[in-house]
């Protein structure tokens, strides 16, 4: 039987994979916004760099660090205070969910639609990159809703947010409900 544990893990593993798809995307257009070949046509072949992508960069980076971690508590079941409580994840996720929705959007605002530029790769790594921000937010949402949904079912926001602080093992099971009547 699947528990709730078992799709956070999967779903925090999806989170640390599509983080390091966006680290890699960040680090390849900072590489080439930083080391513009001369003639160049972007920026006349002045070097910069767009801070939307340093931002992006940094929160992968915590999205990779914060994924591991939390896979690790939750895999361990460790217990190290209330960082691992359910109120200390969520602490965690708001903070992701902002960095990416913030990111997300930016990027989307700069290089929202870049169809007609297709040709040249540059711009299909800043559309690529733009959709995995916005998928690694979609996911931080989902497991800021699960873990929302689960504290609450279980008034656990301050347990350990392994969830096995009982004998239900992080998964709803409830016994039906025996009645007894005066005949039996």
């Amino acid at each position: 039987m699947a528990t709730i544990n078992g799709a956070r893990v999967g779903l925090y593993v999806v989170l640390w994979l599509f983080s390091a798809v966006l680290l890699g995307l960040t680090a390849t257009r900072l590489h080439y916004t930083l080391r513009l070949p001369p003639g160049d046509p972007l920026n006349n072949g002045n070097s910069f760099y767009d801070p939307i992508v340093a931002e992006l960069l940094a929160t992968s980076v915590l999205g990779l660090l914060w994924a591991s971690f939390i896979i690790h508590i939750i895999h361990r079941s460790y217990d190290y205070g209330r960082i691992t409580s359910f109120a200390g994840e969520l602490i965690g996720l708001m903070v992701l969910f902002t960095l990416y929705l913030v990111g997300a959007a930016i990027a989307s605002t700069y290089w929202g639609d870049l169809f007609w530029f297709h040709r040249y790769w540059q711009c299909r790594v800043l559309t690529v990159l733009v959709a995995f921000a916005w998928m690694c937010w979609a996911i931080v949402f989902i497991l800021m809703f699960v873990s929302v949904m689960f504290a609450v079912a279980n008034a656990a926001f301050f347990h350990p947010l392994h969830g096995r602080y009982d004998a239900r093992d992080s998964y709803y099971h409830r016994e039906p409900k025996r009645r007894h009547f005066w005949f039996f």
